[in-house]
């Protein structure tokens, strides 16, 4: 066999092990739980909420007090990566270094708030952040883990991450109960409503959500799985900003709107103050619709955003090359340009259905104008993705949770010339570029192990990292201990 053939056969038969190996885990746990229950078991027997299951129904490690007016919560996310060597020819600045790495992170999170009344709350967060992701999250768009903060040189202090006001504004006397949150300490809501929020948040918060594929504390951990990666929301290098958000809810729609605060520069820790100069529109429509008489409510998501910023032009970084005084060894950058304010704008399409009461389907599509360079999350210009997950409920575990799915990225031709001409953007540059699109299959299981400890295995394949089909393919083996106070 040539060394093409070898390398297509790991291709495919990797992802064939891994698919294997959590067909595996999922008929193991089955067959497990059924071997440890009774032949007879009655839950009914017993009012002890412990008892009434094989596995601990408490999901935090202390019982919170039922308070009415405040909130007081914590988390800690710890992800552990490494993968082993890969093929690569060459690389460049910002290339996934090639030799067999790992790497740790941390996440810690405090998090508060007041109900001053029915309609009006404070919420404030507190979090600390540590650690590296591999290759320090370079050279690859869809990344490996969404906890890694993108700039290392950050101070460690503990920061306010988000601190906002949230006012609820009833247009209807009807009310529904809802679940209390982090984000939300409502016991119950208008069902005809407008929600304002002002202050530091995540857009990511609130918007492109989705029931399978959003959390990186429970779920998936690739960048571009629980994001749009297409979607570049404006957001410091932290994922944060300051921003206000008005949202109308009826029955079977929410319309959600955010007008916030871009970046200085590419990846950069501090906003643009000047709104005439930088900003960024969001706009969400939420539609929930039951599609399927036996299965539950479907989903659909329909996203826009126009971002206004000192972003660069690829074409015509290149085309500054080509017209110097020696193209030859002119290296295009795309940050030298006088301060100005161009248009970045793209659109996104979100769907969740429940399959049944435990499995449900997702997918994501994406796509961005790919002519101004890529300033806050991640470099995308078009994505996909379709996937699976599910909870434990099926093997006697319901608070265990298991996925897989598979995300292609691409970009524009005016990106893609940009990177082959040795140009570099915050997170990709191999010096030059033989072009395919990024594919990543990302499998996880989390098991509940006991009260608020969820540890989880988790197993990334990428096919062409940062674009480049003479490197990778990249195999990332993933450990996760998360614990809920």
């Amino acid at each position: 066999m040539t060394s093409r053939g070898k390398l297509r056969g790991k291709r495919v038969a990797i992802p064939i092990l891994m698919a294997g190996l959590h067909l595996f885990l999922f008929q193991n746990a089955s067959i497990a739980q059924d071997a440890e229950k009774p032949a007879a078991q009655d839950k009914t027997e017993t009012t002890d909420p412990v008892s009434t299951d094989d596995e601990d129904t408490s999901v935090t490690m202390f019982p919170h007090t039922e308070w009415d007016r405040l909130w007081l919560s914590g988390q800690a996310n710890f992800i552990s990566q490494w993968h082993p060597a890969f093929h690569s020819p060459y690389q460049g600045k910002n290339s996934l270094t090639p030799e067999a790495q790992d790497a740790t992170s941390r996440v810690l999170t405090l998090y508060t708030g007041l109900r001053l009344t029915d309609t009006t709350e404070f919420l404030c967060d507190v979090q600390e952040t540590g650690g590296h992701g591999v290759g320090e999250a370079l050279g690859v768009a869809g990344f490996f883990n969404l906890d890694v903060v993108r700039n290392p040189t950050l101070s460690k202090a503990p920061y306010v991450a988000r601190l906002m006001w949230h006012q609820i504004i009833p247009l209807g006397r009807k009310k529904a109960a809802v679940e209390r949150n982090p984000y939300s300490l409502f016991r119950e809501l208008p069902e005809h409503r407008l929600e304002l929020r002002f202050g530091k948040l995540s857009l990511a918060d609130f918007f492109d959500l989705n029931t399978y594929g959003t959390d990186t504390n429970f779920q998936f951990m690739n960048w571009s799985v629980d994001n749009n990666g297409a979607y570049d929301y404006a957001a410091d290098t932290r994922g944060f900003t300051f921003a206000a958000m008005l949202e109308y809810h009826d029955k079977n729609y929410v319309v959600r709107f955010a007008e916030a605060l871009m970046p200085k520069v590419a990846n950069g820790i501090h906003l643009d103050a000047d709104m005439s100069r930088a900003r960024s529109e969001n706009v969400e429509f939420e539609l929930h619709r039951k599609v399927f008489r036996k299965q539950g409510e479907g989903i659909v998501r329909l996203l826009t955003f126009v971002n206004h910023a000192n972003m660069g032009d690829y074409r015509d970084a290149v085309n500054a090359c080509l017209t110097g005084p020696d193209p030859s060894t002119c290296v295009p950058e795309i940050t030298n340009h006088p301060l100005q304010t161009t248009v970045k704008y793209g659109f996104g399409v979100n769907i969740e259905q429940p399959l049944t009461d435990w499995m449900g389907l997702f997918g994501r599509w994406g796509w961005n104008e790919g002519q101004h360079e890529s300033y806050a999350y991640t470099e995308v210009d078009q994505t996909w993705q379709w996937g699976l997950a599910a909870n434990g409920s099926r093997w006697g575990r319901k608070n265990d949770r298991a996925g897989l799915v598979l995300v292609t990225n691409g970009i524009s031709h005016d990106h893609a010339l940009y990177l082959a001409d040795g140009g570099n953007g915050f997170l990709l540059g191999d010096g030059r570029l033989n072009y395919g699109r990024e594919n990543i299959l990302e499998s996880y299981y989390t098991l509940h192990a006991w009260r608020g400890v969820f540890p989880s295995l988790d197993l990334q394949y990428v096919t062409n990292p940062g674009y480049n089909m003479a490197r990778g393919p990249v195999f990332v083996a993933g450990l996760r201990l998360h614990l809920e106070f």
